[in-house]
């Protein structure tokens, strides 16, 4: 699966684009400002992009009223295509977010049931009980999603939802070409439609990835053979930012061991989860962190630990942005043009080496060096071994093992040593050694 391998760069459409909040039903084509960004995704090495809502919505995108249209805030279904033709043309692969828990209020078919309540014929593409009463006045009760009931949750378990939603899927693919899906609150999915999708899509596209939006629990529910590829490794984020604003790396080595290590009770084995350090959906990195000197840690750590980088955009300079209750859009805002700086080039750099390693995308993870501001671990495969060294402290640390012995190389310098039992960790560092 091509997605094993990639780097993804996450946008939020709206807020990149700087469209309205609220849908003015008037259009403007900025969704293809995204074709202003295609080079210097190239340029950064990013070879996969995550888009979040660009469907036609009540407000942001999550609340969608249809799903054949793009968002009139943000263009028309060919100016849309153009973009897509553009990434694709730069090598950039294309994933949608796929919203199939619920849908708007303003969604075609619930608007049917609104007029025609009971004789409406899609009243059974919804959780209705015309008995009750919504806080909307409806007349019906329905369900919404966990207590959000401008988001009204569609009937999974309905075969014409889901061939409705199959179709468009279809029309994705034929009109724009698209390379996966994003699946938002996959953990709120049937996991029967989550089969019937990866089989649909299989037909569609061979490499087709599906990556799902999960939280917390046991990932291998919904990425298997028969469901997901991958899913966000939430416990992972927690594990990344936590472990350097309390000076104890044991968290995230601890998840990291837990998750992807060798032994039988080790979870993860072979499998890909999507790593990140923010996203949409949280406080970005570079607010969240106590230390701003271990803001370039945080990403060598993601580029050398198992699964799939993902970067939000604008963290990779480290654009600040905190999470509001009720105001998401702090976190989503628009830029007029990429703002490159230091730490954008190491980003650069992480991602060629990431790029030209097996065992950074699909070795073995080991601990070999882990005290409460030091992490060492080894990626592995059959002809290849990297070490990842990290030193939170703001102090140089000379690390002692029998592992590091030998002749290596930074990949991040290209500098050559030789070991002989111990490393020389500068402060705030991080270092790519390939024996």
């Amino acid at each position: 699966m091509w997605a094993y391998n990639s780097i993804f760069y996450q946008i939020y459409p709206i807020g990149f684009c700087g469209a309205p909040v609220h849908n003015d039903g008037a259009y403007a084509p900025r969704i293809r400002k995204l074709m202003d960004w295609s080079a210097y995704l190239q340029e950064l090495g990013v070879d996969s992009i995550l888009l979040n809502p660009v469907f036609e919505s009540d407000n942001h995108g999550y609340d969608t009223r249809d799903f054949r249209k793009i968002d009139c805030r943000l263009g028309s279904n060919e100016d849309f295509a153009q973009v897509c033709r553009d990434l694709h043309a730069h090598n950039v692969k294309i994933v949608l977010d796929g919203v199939f828990n619920h849908v708007g209020r303003g969604f075609w078919a619930f608007q049917d049931v609104q007029e025609k309540r009971w004789d409406s014929p899609y009243k059974d593409w919804f959780l209705i009980n015309f008995d009750g009463d919504s806080c909307y006045g409806d007349g019906f009760w329905y369900e919404g999603w966990e207590g959000h009931f401008e988001l009204v949750k569609l009937n999974l378990r309905n075969p014409a939802v889901v061939e409705y939603l199959l179709e468009c899927v279809k029309f994705w693919v034929d009109a724009f070409d698209i390379d996966g899906l994003r699946l938002d609150v996959a953990y709120c999915l049937e996991p029967e439609f989550m089969k019937r999708l990866r089989s649909y899509t299989q037909q569609l596209k061979p490499d087709f990835v599906l990556i799902g939006e999960v939280l917390f629990g046991d990932y291998n529910r919904i990425v298997n053979g028969e469901m997901l590829h991958s899913c966000t490794n939430y416990e992972c984020y927690k594990g990344i930012y936590s472990s350097f604003n309390s000076m104890n790396m044991f968290e995230i080595a601890h998840s990291l061991q837990r998750q992807y290590g060798s032994e039988p009770w080790c979870l993860y084995q072979g499998k890909h989860l999507m790593t990140f350090v923010d996203n949409h959906d949280v406080t970005r990195i570079a607010s969240i962190l106590t230390d701003r000197n271990h803001l370039p840690l945080t990403y060598g750590l993601l580029m050398g630990m198992p699964g799939i980088p993902c970067i939000y955009y604008g963290s990779e300079w480290g654009e600040p942005g905190e999470k509001a209750p009720g105001n998401d859009y702090a976190l989503r805002p628009c830029f007029d043009k990429p703002k490159p700086n230091e730490l954008t080039e190491l980003i650069r750099k992480l991602i060629r080496v990431r790029q030209k390693s097996d065992a950074l995308c699909s070795g073995s993870y080991r601990n070999v060096v882990l005290t409460n501001h030091q992490l060492i671990f080894e990626r592995a495969t059959e002809n290849e071994r990297v070490m990842v060294a990290i030193n939170a402290s703001a102090g140089p640390f000379t690390a002692a093992c029998g592992d590091l012995n030998g002749s290596v190389t930074d990949l991040l310098t290209g500098e050559k040593m030789s070991l002989a039992g111990q490393l020389d960790m500068p402060a705030y560092s991080i270092q790519y050694l390939a024996f």
